[in-house]
């Protein structure tokens, strides 16, 4: 089987870190993927909300380089999660990131140093 996912969004609002029990950084990263299409004569549109879980010094980098509105390319697979809530089962579809690649990127003031500037990619292997 093969599940490989690769999307461009713009994030949602901030990511969102967490730590697992052993120390692990888990970040999601909410984003917004916009897609046209024609239907007749008319355009349409619609937008995706998927988010993105990172782990590891990738998760980190996010949390402290990403912001509401930025630009990413995501690469991962696809993973369905379910839950119960107050008797009612749900479900999520999320991408498990192994790759995020900053697409957008603020011009450089000359009052910023170049330790600063977020890496182009950065990439980290799911822990578990």
């Amino acid at each position: 089987m093969f599940n490989r996912i690769i999307l461009i969004g713009n994030l949602t609002r901030d990511p969102e870190i967490r730590y697992t029990p052993s120390g692990v950084a888990v970040a999601t990263v909410p984003i917004a993927v916009n897609s046209r299409y024609r239907q007749g004569d008319e355009m349409k549109e619609e937008t995706l909300f998927i988010d993105a879980v990172v782990f590891g010094k990738q998760a980190e980098v996010c949390t402290q380089y990403l912001n509401k509105g930025r630009t990413v390319l995501v690469e991962g697979r696809l993973r369905e999660r379910r839950w119960e809530y107050e008797g009612q089962k749900k479900s999520k579809f999320e991408i498990i990131a192994s790759n995020i690649r900053f697409l957008s990127r603020k011009e450089a003031t000359e009052t910023q140093d170049a330790d600063h500037i977020p890496p182009e990619e950065y990439t980290d292997l799911e822990p578990f």
